[in-house]
């Protein structure tokens, strides 16, 4: 598979709601990094795939997931590195904020997996909608 094949697979998965389905999409050793606060359990550093469906499933439980808005505006690809730009909107589940924001992800694809997966997005703007 290409690059952009795994990738838009990853982002099919994860349209479908199956935070299990999406694990094989991920080597068994990766790079995932989710900026923000320790108080927000999803945030941080994953080394092994099999977290991942333990990252979506906690964020699902933080957020209104009927509610949530994913757009992907562009999909650039470099060999084994891709850059999704878009915006996403989430309502948090606890204070019932909406927050929406500009994100970037960049992906490295190695053997028709993904090694690496770093979110950019605004960190203070998603610690505000969940604090008082």
């Amino acid at each position: 598979m290409t690059t952009r094949e795994v990738v838009e697979r990853f982002f099919g998965l994860l349209g479908a709601g199956d935070p299990d389905a999406v694990v094989p999409v991920f080597a068994d050793d990766i790079d995932w990094y989710v900026p923000g606060s320790p108080s927000l359990p999803w945030t941080g550093h994953r080394s092994k795939g099999a977290e991942v469906a333990d990252y979506l499933r906690t964020l699902g439980n933080n957020i209104i997931p009927e509610r949530n808005v994913d757009q992907v505006d562009a999909l650039l690809i470099d060999g084994e590195h891709a850059v999704m730009l878009g915006r996403f909107t989430r309502v948090a589940k606890s204070a019932g904020r909406t927050y929406d924001m500009p994100v970037a992800m960049h992906f490295r694809v190695e053997s028709d997996r993904i090694v690496q997966l770093h979110l950019y997005e605004d960190t203070l703007k998603v610690f505000q909608a969940y604090t008082d």
